[in-house]
């Protein structure tokens, strides 16, 4: 979910459990027999990348029944002799992608990662290249400020209701039957499949945002199959609500990050700066977005074609993932406040959109019943209306899911401390997406199969992004050597 907003501008068991250290793993793995791996296509892509497509099962419960394709590439280790295996690229998402990471974000990575491993990258169930779906929405139902659960001026659910039995009907009339399929779980199997098929043992992953959580099932119901586990910015596995606790965790992690916007949007010299003071930034913000609720401005070629309050808080909630975002709002209310708005924001085309839409709305909705009464969400809405002004209730709003057409086929996966100790949680202490509150959960609930590093940093994505020195040594020198500390880390 976290992820999601991003990319618009989310089960057999492993035979034997290990505990302790792992040991270690052959300098080379079989050779990957069951893909034909040939040139990517897409521009800026190293040209050392290769791409190639696996069939996995759309239902692993029907394992001999239709077949669908996973897009996956991979950048092999620079330097065979040093060679670990297989690093799994994980995107965040739900609708995320990581089959161009290898040439990118992996290429951040120091020189002893990537001598260590292959990197791997793929796009998953449901979204393109893979076999994909389409819920055919509205376009006005891809407005990022549709897609997120904004409720009305007064705070009223009603509209929310209607939007989320609407893109529900859309997604059951045009999503097909791979629809049904996406969830967590499939993600995970999909991951140990395409394991077997490049002949690795095991696999080490960096799994980020959403990905967190995916590792994380996947460790759970392959642990013997996991070498060393990074995951960074990391979602609250709570089993009884999943998506609704990584929704609602957008409170904590908005009052956890506003004030750095507000240090920084009062400034001296800064070229958008709001106001002479922190204090003054956030009911400046408070009163415009009300305003804005009021007498919304025209914005042609956006959408909505308006700037409204929920446009604002919108833009703001994706403002506060990057501090290199900043200015983005800060220029949104300044031109608001004069009038007169700047050209609108460029979007991905709707067939994009379209595509990342679904697959979001297919595995948050696939992983976990939601409640479908009205009267739930007005109350969880007016609460917190009251205690987070900033993200004016949504955070607890009816979702597409609350009026879902397919019940879970399968139980949220439960994460516990069972397996073994290779896991090191990467953290920054403010996130508005993904907040440290939530990270805990997932640390507490792997217990002694993990370690965490907190890092005191602004941001969402921490390693090697929006982290800290200390942050990326440590878990650059985890995927490297292996080494993790000893206990929990605080990187000041």
């Amino acid at each position: 979910m976290q992820q999601m907003t991003k990319s618009l501008a989310l089960i057999a068991a492993a035979s034997g459990i290990v505990f302790g250290v792992l040991t270690p793993l052959t300098a080379s793995a079989a050779p990957a027999a069951a893909l034909d791996w040939g040139p990517c296509t897409g521009a800026g892509l190293d040209p050392r990348q290769q791409c190639a497509t696996l069939d996995v099962p759309m239902d692993y419960a029907d394992p001999g029944g239709r077949t669908i394709g996973i897009a996956v590439s991979r950048i092999v280790s620079e330097n065979p002799a040093a060679r670990r295996g297989a690093l799994f690229l994980i995107p965040g998402g739900p609708g995320g992608s990581s089959l161009n990471d290898p040439s990118r974000k992996g290429q951040k990575l120091p020189q002893d990662v990537r001598d260590a491993y292959d990197l791997i990258g793929f796009a998953p169930r449901g979204l393109a290249p893979s076999a994909s779906v389409d819920c055919g929405l509205a376009h006005e139902d891809l407005a990022l400020s549709r897609l997120r659960p904004w409720p009305a001026a007064d705070g009223s659910v009603d509209d929310a209701m209607v939007t989320a039995r609407r893109m529900a009907d859309a997604c059951a009339a045009h999503g097909g039957e791979l629809l049904k399929h996406l969830s967590t779980r499939n993600e995970a199997r999909d991951l140990d499949r395409l394991r077997a098929a490049l002949g690795e043992r095991r696999i080490s992953a960096w799994g980020v945002s959403y990905g967190t959580y995916v590792g994380s099932v996947y460790a759970q119901l392959f642990p013997a199959r996991t070498d060393r586990f990074v995951l960074d910015s990391n979602d609250n596995p709570d089993p009884a609500r999943v998506s609704r606790a990584w929704l609602a965790g957008h409170e904590q992690g908005v009052e956890d990050t506003f004030p750095e916007f507000a240090k920084w949007a009062s400034e001296d010299g800064n070229p958008y700066r709001l106001a002479e003071t922190a204090s003054e930034v956030r009911p400046l913000f408070l009163r415009l977005a009300e305003r804005l609720d009021r007498e919304p401005i025209p914005w042609p070629g956006a959408n909505p074609a308006e700037l409204n309050g929920n446009v604002l808080r919108q833009t703001m909630l994706d403002t506060l993932y990057d501090p290199d975002d900043f200015p983005a709002l800060a220029q949104l209310m300044l031109a608001a406040e004069s009038g007169t708005l700047p050209p609108a924001p460029a979007s991905p085309p709707d067939a994009v959109l379209q595509n990342v839409a679904a697959v979001g709305a297919g595995t948050l909705c696939n992983d976990v019943a939601w409640p479908t009464s009205t009267a739930v969400y007005q109350k969880g809405v007016a609460e917190s209306r009251a205690k987070y002004p900033l993200t004016a209730g949504m955070p607890r709003n009816a979702m597409v899911c609350a009026a879902w057409p397919y019940a879970p086929q399968e139980p949220p996966v439960r994460i516990t401390d069972r397996g073994p100790s290779n896991i090191l949680l990467v953290q920054n202490e403010r996130d508005v997406a993904t907040p440290v509150s939530g990270a805990l959960k997932l640390r507490e609930a792997l217990g002694r199969r993990a370690v965490m590093v907190t890092v005191n940093s602004t941001g969402h994505d921490a390693y090697l992004d929006n982290g800290n020195a200390c942050g990326d040594a440590t878990v650059s020198r985890f995927l490297a050597t292996g080494e993790r500390p000893a206990t929990d880390l605080y990187c000041r």
